[in-house]
């Protein structure tokens, strides 16, 4: 019998506009980038808070290699787990002000891990419509019954909630909303989460580090702490190294620990992994002008850039969408700042709804005021 042919979906998204193709980056995760033959002044990294080439944590990095190897050898139930990571537990779940705190290999098995360990097919999921696809995937993978609400949609949440016979109840929300940087309105969703005896996970990947005193993420910074919050970030973004984390009560954790098949059933992160992660917790509470200088450049971006073919969301985040419409005309406006040096992905369906394809702005604390004048003014000049 012969093999499922693949070659007419391929040839679909092409015709599309929708095919994917990887760049080869070369050197660090730097505003200034080598991408192929050319260096490119690049406005699509997540570093946000700049610290992915910082010597401190290449030197934390580089000290824990040598004492410490390059591989964890096991899972963390079998031997992989190291006095590196528990300390690192220990000093997340301080920073962000909870008791406890289980660090996953990466965001997606996090959220997951959390879906799969405290859910079954007598329970409900409720995810906002524009939640990241690992949310969607965790949801599914539980086998939970699956509910999405409108995007920000608070009232629909609440129907829906209010009409639920599931025995447990879980709602998932992305705390920065990664195609449009607009924040979720978490205390709603905890106040509902608390009347209805909810959980609600709490995807910070886009908020850890950027958000709230200290950088301690969304919760923070709306003031928030309640046994119903489920905290995960991620450990690749502003924090600038890899990893992610799940931070809540010792009962939430000691129970991803037993029944979380990501987190059980993988090799632990390296343990050089957890010492760079250390010095960048150091690093992100200390340096609060990494964030103020978000602040400049996102105001003078909002300020400056023009209307035109684009319209750019409102977002007090480093994730500043400008939305153009049709995948063709995004890529044509793409390709043209390319040719002026200058990199901004172009993000298409099924990333985000179909007619809203976008260039996805992401701002560092790295970048300079003069390099996002010259984005806004080759924006300007081409829409």
């Amino acid at each position: 019998m012969k093999i499922p042919d693949l070659v007419p979906d391929l040839v679909a998204l092409q015709a599309q506009r929708l095919l994917r193709r990887r760049r080869v980056v070369h050197g660090a995760v730097r505003p200034r980038v080598r991408a192929g033959a050319r260096e490119m002044l690049c406005f699509g990294s997540n570093d946000y808070l700049g610290l992915a080439a910082d010597p401190r944590l290449i030197a934390a990095a580089c000290d824990g290699a040598q004492e410490l190897g390059v591989g964890a050898g096991a899972s963390h139930l079998i031997c992989g787990h190291n006095a590196a990571h528990e300390e690192l537990e220990k000093r997340l779940a301080a920073f962000v002000e909870l008791p406890r705190a289980l660090v996953f290999s990466t965001g997606y098995m996090a959220n997951l891990g959390v879906a799969t360990a405290l859910l079954d097919r007598h329970d409900a999921v409720f995810a906002d419509r524009l939640n990241h696809a690992c949310l969607n995937d965790a949801a599914l993978l539980s086998r939970a019954t699956f509910h999405r609400y409108p995007h920000g949609d608070v009232a629909a949440l609440e129907r829906l909630l209010a009409a639920s016979p599931a025995h447990r109840k879980l709602v998932a929300s992305d705390a920065v909303f990664s195609m449009d940087g607009d924040i979720a309105r978490v205390p709603e969703l905890l106040a509902l989460c608390e009347r209805f005896g909810a959980w609600l996970l709490l995807d910070d990947a886009h908020g850890f580090g950027v958000l709230g005193r200290g950088g301690r993420g969304t919760p923070s910074h709306f003031g928030l702490r309640s046994p119903n919050l489920i905290h995960m970030g991620t450990l690749g973004k502003a924090a600038g190294v890899f990893g992610a984390f799940v931070a809540g009560d010792e009962t939430l954790i000691d129970t991803l620990v037993q029944r979380a098949r990501p987190y059980i059933y993988t090799t632990a992160l390296p343990p050089l992994i957890a010492r760079a992660l250390l010095a960048s917790v150091e690093i992100i509470e200390a340096e609060t002008w990494r964030r103020e200088r978000l602040a400049v450049l996102i105001a003078q971006l909002q300020s400056s850039l023009r209307g035109g073919r684009g319209r750019l969301l409102p977002s007090e985040t480093p994730i500043q969408p400008l939305v153009i419409g049709q995948n063709d005309a995004a890529l044509v406006l793409g390709a043209a700042l390319e040719d002026k040096g200058i990199w901004v992905p172009v993000i298409r369906p099924p990333t985000v709804p179909k007619g809203t394809a976008r260039l996805r702005i992401s701002l560092s604390a790295a970048h300079t005021e003069s390099d996002v004048a010259a984005l806004v003014d080759c924006v300007n000049r081409l829409q």
